[in-house]
């Protein structure tokens, strides 16, 4: 028998106030399966490529099969996912000719990697053939593969909050891995209460610019950015808008969040800009510039101070979940500088 304070750490209820999975012992399991759900259509629906051939852009996640848990057992988290996914595409010609066609996903599961992960993509029955097919089979294969690697990133940090809880010392397990793992993931949004370990710490960044036109004047695009509503409808998700100098944002359902830091109407629009996996309070620092080309409006993002490694995913980010996303919903649509 152990001497008086020398019990095995495992059982010392006391040192939780709540004596809840002690020193995250026991094994605890979350039920994914409705989360991944949602988290595949809403990373799946609207991905869209565009080349020399035309454009083509998924429209409805049709299929989505399977289930997914997450099992805490001894301070360590075991994933488990298997999904058989199923969606549309539409491509469009630079001649105008649209296309329909299919995309099979039958193995997306934690037993395979993901560069081996089977990802099929064909015409409807009877549709002719086009190039659009290999865009879609080439370049529309890459970013369906870094939409899926984006779902198991966001179930390996984000679904995962609170599974793996704090011991004697207020440090889980489950801090220190997040602190250390690359997300790839697209979602946004602001810090926690308790800056993360890397807080405070130097990175390298980047800038870089995008040129984008839409068939509506500077006023009209200005205020898409500003209004409330058109945001949530762009968007597809809740948002809240402070449309004035030093306003808050919260976009996609609190994913995205930012300042406005310089409102000039219909002319520019400068924010601080950010995502989550960002280290605490480093934000981007956004220009949005409007210039009147008569029929239509070009307009210029710059964005600086971006960490550099992000570089990739936060212009991927602005080009779809904003400049592409505006066109689809107000019907802006025009070419891509």
């Amino acid at each position: 028998m152990a001497k008086w304070g020398e019990g095995d750490p495992r059982w010392i209820v006391e040192e939780r106030a709540d004596a809840t999975n002690v020193n995250n012992w026991h094994w605890t399991e979350r039920d994914a399966t409705n989360w991944s759900s949602e988290k595949l259509k809403e990373l799946l629906m609207g991905l869209w490529v565009e080349g020399e051939e035309g454009k083509c852009e998924i429209t409805e996640v049709s299929k989505v099969e399977g289930e997914a848990s997450i099992n805490n057992r001894k301070g360590k988290l075991i994933f488990f996912y298997e999904w058989d996914l199923k969606a549309d595409w539409r491509g469009t010609s630079k001649s105008g000719i649209q296309y329909k066609g299919n995309i099979e996903v039958p193995n997306l599961s934690d037993e395979n990697d993901m560069d081996d992960l089977d990802i099929s993509v064909s015409l409807c029955k009877d549709e002719p053939e086009t190039a659009l097919l290999s865009l879609m089979r080439s370049e529309g294969v890459k970013k369906i593969r870094t939409a899926l690697a984006s779902y198991v990133d966001f179930l390996k940090t984000e679904f995962t909050q609170g599974m793996i809880l704090p011991t004697a010392n207020g440090v889980t397990q489950q801090q220190t891995a997040q602190a250390t793992t690359k997300s790839n993931v697209t979602k946004i949004g602001s810090c926690s209460a308790a800056p993360p370990p890397n807080t405070g710490v130097k990175i390298p960044t980047c800038k870089f610019s995008i040129k984008d036109t839409f068939l509506t004047s500077p006023e009209d695009l200005y205020r898409v950015f500003l209004n409330q509503d058109m945001v949530q409808a762009f968007t597809r998700s809740s948002a809240v808008v402070e449309a004035e100098k030093g306003g808050k944002f919260r976009l996609l359902d609190g994913n995205v969040n930012g300042e406005f830091q310089e409102l000039v109407p219909e002319q520019k629009i400068v924010m601080k800009w950010r995502f989550n996996s960002w280290p605490c309070e480093h934000y981007a620092a956004v220009t949005l510039t409007f210039t009147d080309k008569g029929n239509e409006t070009e307009l210029k993002i710059e964005c600086r101070a971006v960490p550099e490694n992000e570089e990739e995913r936060t212009r991927d980010g602005w080009q779809r979940y904003y400049c592409h996303a505006i066109k689809q919903t107000f019907g802006y649509g025009a070419r891509l500088c």
